[in-house]
């Protein structure tokens, strides 16, 4: 009889029956990917970050390839929360995986109550299986990153925390001199589990023209470029909270993947590859239960923290 070993797992009480999400921004709200295959297969789907009003993003150019990686400033494109809930709810609804919804506040000035109300109109609405706080988008028109701040970062966690009922993930920027600071921060607030790592501060310039290869100079930089700066991240994080992470940067196969689970993370989310590779997520999943079967591990809760520090000793989460 073939073995079939356990990929269930709970993020800060979201049951999940693989650790494979996909992270906001990449994924959109699902439906063109549903075409390729079938999205419950997911473990989670977080989908695109949402604001209260509708946002344009950036001006273009807002792509650049680069070695190993892409630059990005969409600017959190997005139609805002009440053309979100009634022109692509109904279709996240009809899945059977939990749907994980990302808010962020924009407006200079008004950013904290933003991120409240975000909180407190989905909090009425039945069916979604979480919220993801993106407080680290490197890419918005008024240039505050907040998961820069620790202060600011564990003030929004605790407000939203009082008005939801979701369990609530905080997305974490990896422009910090330690991300362990803003990550206890967070978790003081009442987040349930941290997402990390978003995109790095980058830029990249067309030298014929002498000009930025995007329209607001810098961007944020994903893709295989970052993944060892995600997975170190992910380590340093692991060992200073007692709260789930969800490791995600550069992931483009399960061996990256794997990489980012034995350095502590409970589940990953894939972006980038989702670009160039539409069915990198099922093949994700695949290459977890065949890593599991060929290494007799039963259950891949067991595999998380598992990193072997020098002779043979291990590092738990």
């Amino acid at each position: 009889m073939e073995f079939l070993p356990s990929l269930a797992v709970d993020v800060g009480g979201i049951h999940m029956q693989n650790p494979v999400m996909v992270a906001s921004g990449t994924f959109a709200y699902g439906e063109e990917f549903a075409s390729f295959w079938d999205l419950n297969q997911l473990g989670a789907l977080v989908v695109k970050t949402i604001t209260l009003s509708p946002c344009p993003g950036n001006p273009p150019p807002r792509l650049a390839e680069t070695p190993s990686g892409l630059l990005n400033t969409i600017g959190l494109q997005n139609p805002g929360l009440e053309n979100f809930l009634k022109d692509k709810w109904p279709f996240l609804q009809t899945l059977k995986i939990p749907v994980i919804v990302s808010i962020a506040g924009i407006s200079t000035g008004k950013m904290e109550e933003e991120y409240v109300e975000l909180a407190s109109q989905l909090d009425r609405i039945v069916g979604i299986g979480g919220l993801e706080l993106n407080l680290s988008c490197p890419n918005v028109q008024n240039g505050v990153i907040i998961a820069l701040d620790s202060e600011l970062t564990y003030r929004i966690v605790q407000k939203v925390r009082k008005v939801t009922h979701h369990p609530l993930l905080v997305k974490l920027s990896p422009n910090v001199t330690d991300i362990t600071v803003i990550a206890r921060m967070a978790q003081n607030g009442g987040a349930d589990a941290l997402s990390l790592i978003n995109t790095v501060r980058a830029m990249a310039i067309d030298v014929k023209t002498r000009r930025p290869k995007l329209s607001s100079v810098v961007g944020g930089l994903s893709g295989p470029a970052i993944k060892p700066i995600a997975v170190r991240m992910v380590w340093e994080v692991t060992r200073s909270v007692s709260i789930p992470v969800v490791g995600m940067g550069g992931i483009m196969c399960a061996n990256d993947a794997l990489e980012f689970i034995i350095a502590g993370a409970r589940a990953i989310a894939v972006g980038t590859a989702n670009l160039i590779n539409p069915h990198a997520v099922p093949e994700i999943i695949s290459g977890f239960r065949e890593y599991l079967q060929g290494n007799k591990i039963s259950d891949i809760n067991s595999l998380v923290g598992s990193l072997q520090i020098g002779s043979g000793e291990v590092e738990d989460s």
